[in-house]
């Protein structure tokens, strides 16, 4: 039916195009058809005053000359010539687009965009709709009651808020509501990293003079915490530091010393900035060699060290590096060792569901794998584990 419709309207267009210059080129043809005729009718009455001696032959004839003349200027303006006038080749140059174009875009769209993705109704997006509802109203509720709160509202109401505020793409909002929390003693590294994330993206990925303080308080309070480090990094390269800020990326990756879900965005960054200054590029293997596939799936004591990793002063950053990677893989649905390292950052964060859905998806890209790659029975034990958990 997509098809059909475009079809009939690209047809209907082109119509509308030439209609109007096929009656411009028929207004033409009679404009010079009847001027001919009346030439005609005047060099008959010409030769008839001729003959009846109402005009001498000298005047017959250099009237006869004269619309002769006329009538081979009137003939060569209607008749085909092989160089046309321009104004019929700027009607053939629209001719010919409005005839192509329509075949041309279908042919790009064919190569270029999604035909095969089946359309959605309208009525069909009433549950997404209903959801973001749901959302938007229970966020205005929440808004509500921390604001009526007389103690000013609990920390945790505000950055639940704020980080409900960044998966909707409010910004601004999210940095307002962390702003409520930054300055009370509860607050922690990963309060002002958070805060220094909410401002760097409400203003378009600059780091600003107040992000940069909050960045360097995170810092102050957990010299690990990785947020804090990559934000610095950010605001180093933005300085014109590019060396600086890829030097911070990598030493902070080789303190970590084992897998975390962190580590892609920090590579990723680090490459962007090296690209610039002339450093070779950096892989996942080059800092956690189990990630890459030499033994992948971390060990008991990983397992617990992240898990000290994950506490309140990581875990706003950790989830926001565990859904882009989520994000990256569903872009990039074969990368098996992304699949482990997404189950093994939803096991520290005690996702048990979520993280037996990424092992199963491991497990599937990984029955082609031969005997002797140690993978498959690394996922087959970590999801046994899982199912231990229920």
């Amino acid at each position: 039916m997509l098809w059909i419709a475009l079809v009939a309207l690209a047809t209907i267009a082109t119509v509308f195009m030439l209609v109007p210059l096929r009656a411009v080129a028929a207004t033409a043809s009679d404009r010079i058809d009847g001027s001919i005729s009346i030439l005609a009718d005047q060099l008959r009455e010409v030769e008839a005053d001729a003959e009846r001696g109402l005009i001498t032959d000298d005047e017959a004839r250099a009237a006869q000359v004269e619309i002769k003349r006329r009538l081979l200027a009137l003939h060569r303006r209607g008749a085909p010539a092989h160089a046309a006038p321009s104004g019929q080749k700027g009607h053939r140059v629209v001719w010919i687009a409005a005839l192509l174009v329509p075949l041309a875009a279908g042919a790009l769209y064919t190569q270029l965009g999604s035909p095969e993705i089946p359309s959605v109704a309208f009525a069909d997006r009433q549950d997404e709709r209903d959801e973001q509802t749901r959302i938007t109203e229970l966020t205005q509720q929440l808004t509500e009651r921390l604001k009526s709160d007389p103690v000013g509202g609990p920390t945790e109401g505000w950055m639940l808020l704020a980080q409900t505020y960044m998966r909707m793409g409010r910004y601004a909002d999210a940095a307002s509501a962390v702003a409520k929390v930054v300055d009370r003693p509860d607050a922690t590294s990963a309060t002002l990293s958070q805060y220094a994330e909410a401002l760097v993206a409400a203003d378009e990925g600059i780091v600003t003079p107040k992000a940069r303080d909050a960045i360097r308080t995170a810092l102050k309070m957990d010299p690990s915490n990785p947020a804090a480090t990559f934000y610095e990094a950010i605001a180093l390269n933005q300085a014109g530091d590019g060396a600086e800020a890829h030097d911070l990326l990598v030493s902070r990756l080789n303190a970590a010393g084992r897998p975390e879900p962190w580590m892609d965005i920090f590579i990723a960054q680090a490459n962007r900035i090296g690209e610039s200054i002339g450093r070779e590029a950096l892989s996942l293997a080059d800092f956690a060699p189990m990630a890459a596939g030499a033994a992948p799936g971390p060990s008991e004591s990983d397992v617990a060290a992240a898990a000290e990793m994950s506490e309140a002063d990581r875990a706003a950053f950790i989830r926001s590096m565990v859904e882009r990677l989520a994000d990256r893989l569903a872009t990039a649905p074969e990368d098996l060792d992304g699949w482990m390292r997404l189950g093994n950052a939803y096991r520290v964060l005690g996702e048990t569901d979520s993280a037996r859905d990424a092992y199963t998806r491991a497990e599937a890209l990984a029955a082609t794998l031969p005997p002797d790659d140690p993978r498959p029975q690394s996922i087959r034990q970590a999801l046994s584990e899982l199912d231990a958990k229920g």
